[in-house]
C-alpha cells in the first residue's frame, strides 16, 4: 500500500450539507417503501454526495410473513455480482504491482485455459436450458491463448454468459438435489468445475460483442489466487478488505452472524430458504467463494468501495489506486447495442439504464442478481448503494428492474429539484 495523504471517508451528515432536500429524499423513500412485501421483504438504502452520508436506512423485516426480525442498518446481504467489483479492484492492484498485465493473455497465468476450442451452444442463464451456437460463429473456433484480462474485464472474451458450472460432478453421486451446503465442497469437487470453466466452448469470436459473463470473471478469481499465491478469499482480504478495514465483507458468514443475514430464496437445488449461504448456485458448487458471486456485505462496506473510486483510488490512509487507474476503468471500453462497459463496471447504459434517467452519462455502477446495486455520479459526487433480498420472492425481475430507475431518478430530484415527476413517483407503471 503507497503512502498517501488521508483521503476522504463517510461520515454522517445532514442532507442540506450535501445539497439535498429532506422531504424529497423521503419521496425517494416511499419508492422504496412501495416495494416492500411485493418486490422484496427487506432492504437498506445509502446515499452519500461529497462523502456526506445523508441518508442510511433499513426497511421491513427478515421474516415478513410473522412480522419478526426487523431489518437492521448493519444487515448483511448476498451481494452477488457486487463481488466482482472487489475482485477487479483486486486485479487492478496486482496489476499496478506489476504481477500482471492488464492485456496480458490469461493462459500466461492459468496455462489450462488455453488452446483452440469450437464456439457451441450455451445455457441460459434463467431458465438452466442449452441454446444452440448462433448460425453465425457454426463451425468456427477460438484460440483461448488469445484471450487477454482486458478481455475478461470488458465482457468482450467470447465466453458463455452461464454454464452449469455446480452440476459438474468427479463422484458418481447425484448432485441436483443433495442436501448440500457450501462446507461439503471438498478440493477435487471444487477442481473438477474449474477444469470444466477452462475447457467449455466458447460462444461467440473474442472481442466480437459484449456478452456479460459470470465465467469470465471466475476465470479471474482463480488468476488473483494463482498470481497472490494463496486461495482467492485470502487474496481479496489482503489486497481490498484490510486495507479499507471492510470487517463486515467476506464469504461464507459464520452462523454466529445469522441474525444480521437477510435470506434469499427458497432454492430448488438445495431445497430450503437460504440464509448465509451464496444464491448463485455456480458460487455455491465452488464452496461459496468465486470472483463473480459469493461476498456478504453492508452498505456501509459497499459504499466506502464506492468511495474509494470518486476520491481516485484511495480512502482515509488507504491507497489503493492510482488516479490514472481509476480513470481507466471507469472509462468507456467498450460498447455494444446499448451497453457500455469500463474495465469490470458498468457504465450508464444508452437506454434503459438501472440508475435511472438523470444519472451524468459518465456514471459507473454494478446490480447484483439478488437486488444489490452501487451506482456512483462522478459529476455529482454521489453514491447510491441499494441493498435487497428481492429473490425471497423468486426471481422475477420485473419489480427490481422498475424500482431501481425509479429510486435514483427521486434520489437526483432530491438534489436538483422535480423532473415533472419521472416514473410517476412510484414503482407502476
Amino acid at each position: 500500500m503507497r503512502s498517501a495523504q488521508v483521503a476522504r471517508q463517510l461520515m454522517y451528515a445532514s442532507p442540506d450539507r450535501a445539497g439535498f432536500s429532506a422531504s424529497a429524499l423521503e419521496h425517494a423513500s416511499s419508492i422504496v417503501e412501495q416495494a416492500l412485501d411485493r418486490v422484496f421483504p427487506a432492504a437498506v438504502v445509502l446515499i452519500a454526495r461529497h462523502g456526506l452520508v445523508v441518508y442510511h436506512r433499513a426497511y421491513g423485516y427478515f421474516d415478513p410473513e410473522q412480522r419478526q426480525q426487523p431489518t437492521p442498518k448493519d444487515s448483511l446481504f448476498d451481494v452477488a455480482s457486487l463481488t466482482k467489483l472487489f475482485t477487479t479492484t483486486a486485479f487492478m492492484r496486482l496489476v499496478e504491482a506489476g504481477y500482471v498485465g492488464l492485456d496480458q493473455p490469461v493462459a500466461e497465468i492459468l496455462p489450462e485455459f488455453g488452446g483452440r476450442r469450437p464456439i457451441g451452444g450455451t445455457e441460459d442463464p434463467l431458465a438452466k436450458v442449452p441454446l444452440p451456437v448462433e448460425d453465425t460463429y457454426a463451425g468456427r473456433e477460438v484460440d483461448a491463448s488469445a484471450v487477454t484480462f482486458r478481455h475478461l474485464l470488458t465482457h468482450t472474451s467470447g465466453l458463455a454468459a452461464w454454464r452449469s458450472v455446480y452440476l459438474q460432478n468427479p463422484t458418481e453421486q447425484a448432485i441436483s438435489v443433495r442436501d448440500f451446503s457450501p462446507g461439503q465442497v471438498i478440493p477435487q469437487e471444487r477442481a473438477t468445475r474449474i477444469a470444466a470453466i477452462y475447457k467449455y466452448d466458447f460462444a461467440y469470436p473474442t472481442a466480437a460483442k459484449v456478452v456479460y459473463s459470470d465465467l469470465g470473471l471466475i476465470i479471474l478469481g482463480e488468476a488473483i489466487a494463482r498470481l497472490a499465491g494463496k486461495p482467492l478469499e485470502l487474496a481479496l482480504r489482503e489486497w481490498v478488505l484490510e486495507p479499507l478495514r471492510l470487517k463486515d465483507t467476506g464469504f461464507t458468514p459464520p452462523l454466529s452472524l445469522a441474525s444480521r443475514i437477510a435470506p434469499t430464496e427458497i432454492c430448488a437445488w438445495r431445497q430450503r430458504r437460504l440464509r448465509g449461504e451464496v444464491h448463485d448456485e455456480n458460487a455455491a458448487g465452488l464452496g461459496g467463494v468465486a470472483g463473480h458471486a459469493g461476498l456478504f456485505t453492508t452498505a456501509w462496506d459497499v459504499a466506502v468501495l464506492g468511495q474509494l473510486y470518486l476520491n481516485g483510488g484511495t480512502y482515509g490512509d488507504a491507497a489503493l489506486l492510482t488516479p490514472v487507474t481509476v480513470a481507466e476503468m471507469t472509462r468507456e471500453q467498450v460498447a455494444w447495442e446499448e451497453m457500455r462497459r469500463g474495465l469490470g463496471w458498468m457504465l450508464k447504459a444508452r437506454q434503459g439504464a438501472s440508475c435511472g434517467s438523470f444519472f451524468s452519462d459518465d456514471s459507473y455502477g454494478h446490480t447484483g442478481f439478488t437486488g444489490t446495486s452501487l451506482w456512483i455520479d462522478p459529476r455529482r459526487d454521489l453514491l447510491v448503494v441499494v441493498m435487497t433480498n428481492r429473490v425471497y420472492y423468486g426471481r422475477d425481475v420485473e419489480g427490481i428492474l422498475r424500482l431501481r430507475p425509479a429510486f435514483h431518478d427521486a434520489v437526483i430530484q432530491a438534489i436538483e429539484g422535480d423532473y415533472h415527476g419521472a416514473h410517476g413517483g412510484t414503482i407502476d407503471h
